[in-house]
């Protein structure tokens, strides 16, 4: 399985989440780190967004159910 590597601006657009909610997030150790990929350039992991996404709907979900 092939790694795919995204930018900032596809993390904002895939999350819905700002750049500074992003790295607040990071610092709360509730988001993935970023990846150094050059002096000033860093990526995130597709595959590590999507599971940030896939645990953000599990506990919507079972929030949800628990207001019920």
């Amino acid at each position: 399985m092939a790694n795919k590597i995204l930018r900032l601006p596809a993390v904002k657009t895939k999350t819905g989440l700002s750049r500074s909610t992003i790295y607040a997030r990071i610092s709360q150790g509730t988001f993935p780190s970023a990846l150094t990929l050059g002096p000033n350039t860093v990526g995130w992991l597709e595959a590590d967004v999507d599971a940030w996404i896939d645990k953000q709907i599990i506990s919507s979900r079972r929030l949800q159910e628990q207001t019920a």
